[in-house]
């Protein structure tokens, strides 16, 4: 293996050389967003003199010999998505270069880095995959007589770099191509171990070379002097904070995700942080003093919210009431509640809320978490409530504006109410849900009210017991009869046929009266309140057992409780689900929420265009592949339309609909991608 940095150009303008992607490679699926931030690098190094280079990452090849006798083979196996889009901004700037009459420049373009010209084979230099490779040779041959049959992200950003250079200087963006460098990882087959090396290049374990590139960007472009002084007073804290001090194990990757949360109401995805944390705090155009002080400000602050996070953590307050309300939260892996409650603990340091709220908060966390999980909730939509959650506190009514919050919420992001939870309860099988999870629910309801705690968690004296046995034995059968049957298949495994030990094997399946009166381990020695009403009864059946689901009911409504908001005291709940809409004649929207995301617009036509263009760039294939395509008249010939609407660089749909067809359009689009509590509305009369 061989490794060293090298000139863009210089790697794409070799002669008598293709750039083969190999088939078990991905399409090429850049978004907008991320051709934006490559034109953002090349442009700001193209303009600044003081700037020799600019560096992209790498690009991994193994060379694979000869195609033909005058034709080198570079298998790609990392950095195809950087190398596509280099090609394709390049090819759009000689093609704008040949519509500006400017041949030269294009010449010297398509001749050193998209084409080898004299060959006789395998001219284009970049062979992607297959779908690809036919969409780079239709752009190439410059044949936009006809449309380019299908749809294809090549095409697509083909496209947005050619309209992005209408009213640019064609000049600057070569200049700033000719700037980028990269690190060349060359492989030999046979040799190197290609797998591995890709694999130590795309690890998961992303959490350390994320904060390392974060800790690098931070200080890396400062003086020495300067460098140690902020590591000193900063950076050495906020790692300190971030320790898992229990696994040693560093958390100041998932940090910086969740403060970057909470500031931009946006969740980056875990590989990207870094990437993220460099678009949100640029300090590129500042000068050297204005830098200081502004990284200054932000890991000042950063220092701040890091204290918050290492209490998350470690589950540790000096407030006795808090760190159990935190350790609970941690038991239950409610991570994604972390961005909320680094804004309460700042609420909390700033005396905007006391330690009664605090602790408030941290209960009703659990109880909404816990009570969705008890219902079989899904769990992908927490990460966009706690998010958000926030904004809706309102601070001089902060506890009831976040009951509120949580209380209107609808569909899989909904607050179950005492009557589902009971349903819940009577049919859920508890005895094969994730034993933490269990075990976190005994020990609640066992300590509920006691003074000195029983410890379940981590006592390996302590088992699950289930009172009507899993094999029952003859006594059961004779003292049952025909109720044995359906009683073991309707409430074998649910919470109040279960009970915890101190010697499992012991109780076994004896019969009930035995298990009872068993001495040191049974139901009446045990001393447990799980245990306390089965001391009391001579029988187990349905309806002894009802009683005793009763008894765990009401436990369970007062430890996980649903805040009891009177009618009068409600806050405003305007927003509604777009799917509980029927009737939007003579309405406006006042705004929406999209995606968690919320946008001041009046009418519902733009609201389409939003929904169906943010869609279209996350998955424009499933347009194509169910009846969406048909029920939005998806089409790129925007004469077919009476109102066409935009939606990409190259598609429209149809705009002229009544405000209830919108409706019906956007419904059918989120049903389409199965996102039935992502879109909220606020209406207005006109």
């Amino acid at each position: 293996m061989e490794a060293r940095l090298e000139n863009l150009t210089e790697f794409m303008g070799k002669s008598k050389v293709q750039f083969v992607i190999p088939v078990y490679q991905r399409n090429y699926d850049w978004k907008e967003g991320q051709c934006i931030q490559l034109l953002k690098d090349i442009y700001q190094v193209a303009e600044n003199d003081a700037m020799p280079s600019h560096f992209i990452g790498s690009i991994v090849f193994i060379q694979d010999g000869v195609y033909s006798t005058r034709k080198n083979i570079l298998t790609i196996i990392d950095g195809q998505q950087r190398l596509t889009s280099l090609t394709l901004l390049l090819l759009a700037t000689a093609h704008k270069a040949l519509a500006d009459g400017n041949e030269s420049l294009a010449e010297e373009i398509l001749d050193d880095y998209i084409l080898n010209k004299r060959a006789d084979e395998g001219k284009i230099k970049l062979r992607p995959v297959k779908k690809d490779d036919e969409a780079l040779s239709y752009l190439i041959e410059n044949k936009f007589d006809r449309e380019y049959a299908g749809y294809s992200r090549i095409v697509e950003n083909y496209k947005f770099f050619k309209s992005e250079l209408a009213n640019k200087k064609l000049e600057l963006i070569v200049q700033g191509v000719e700037k980028l460098h990269f690190v060349e990882v060359s492989l030999e087959r046979g040799k190197d171990d290609p797998q591995r090396i890709f694999e130590s290049l795309n690890s998961t374990g992303l959490d350390l070379s994320q904060s390392d590139l974060i800790r690098n960007y931070v200080l890396m472009d400062i003086e020495p002097s300067e460098q140690t002084r902020i590591y000193d007073s900063y950076w050495v804290d906020i790692e300190t904070n971030c320790l898992e001090e229990k696994s040693k194990q560093s958390r100041l990757s998932d940090f910086v995700r969740d403060y970057l949360t909470f500031k931009f109401r946006q969740i980056p995805p875990k590989n990207q942080v870094f990437q993220w944390f460099r678009q949100k705090y640029d300090f590129s155009s500042s000068g050297v003093t204005d830098k200081i002080a502004e990284l200054e400000s932000l890991l000042r602050e950063m220092k701040q919210y890091s204290k918050y996070y290492g209490k998350f953590i470690n589950g540790s307050d000096t407030n006795p009431k808090v760190q159990e309300g935190l350790r609970n939260i941690n038991r239950l892996e409610v991570n994604t509640a972390f961005p909320f409650l680094l804004e309460v603990f700042a609420d909390h340091e700033k005396k905007v809320i006391d330690d009664d709220a605090l602790i408030y908060t941290l209960n009703l966390i659990q109880s909404y978490v816990w009570r969705r999980f008890i219902c079989s909730l899904p769990t992908n939509s927490l990460n966009k409530t706690f998010m958000t959650l926030y904004q809706n506190i309102q601070k001089e009514s902060y506890l009831l504006s976040l009951d509120n919050a949580l209380v209107k919420k609808r569909g899989q992001q909904r607050f179950p109410n005492n009557g589902e939870l009971a349903e819940s309860l009577r049919t859920k099988d508890f005895y094969n849900i994730q034993a933490k999870n269990r075990i976190y629910f005994f020990e609640r309801l066992e300590n509920h009210g006691r003074n000195i705690p029983f410890q379940i968690e981590g006592n390996d004296k302590v088992t699950t017991e289930h009172i009507l046995p899993q094999t029952p034995s003859k006594e059961w059968k004779v003292s049952l009869g025909d109720q044995l049957a359906p009683l073991h298949e309707k409430y074998l495994h649910t919470v109040a046929n279960l009970t915890i030990s101190g010697n499992n094997g012991e109780l076994g399946n004896r019969a009930f009266l035995q298990k009872r009166d068993l001495p040191e381990f049974g139901y009446f020695a045990s001393g447990l309140w799980l245990n306390q009403y089965l001391s009391t009864i001579t029988n187990w059946n349905e309806e002894e057992l009802l009683t005793r689901l009763q008894i765990l009911v009401q436990r369970t409504y007062e430890i996980w409780p649903i805040p009891a908001i009177p009618e009068p005291e409600r806050l405003d709940t305007a927003e509604i689900n777009v799917f509980d809409l029927d009737d939007a004649t003579n309405r406006k929207l006042e705004y929406f929420i999209f995606f968690e995301v919320k946008y001041d617009e009046r009418f519902f036509i733009g609201m389409l265009k939003t929904v169906v263009a943010t869609l279209f760039d996350l998955d424009a294939d499933r347009f194509f592949k169910t009846d969406l395509q048909v029920k939005l008249k998806l089409t790129t010939d925007k004469r077919s339309l009476l109102q066409p609407m935009q939606i990409s660089q190259s598609y429209y749909i149809e705009a002229k609909f009544s405000v209830n067809y919108i409706l019906g359009k956007l419904r059918a689009t989120l049903e389409t991608f199965d996102l039935y509590d992502e879109l909220f509305i606020k209406l207005i009369d006109e």
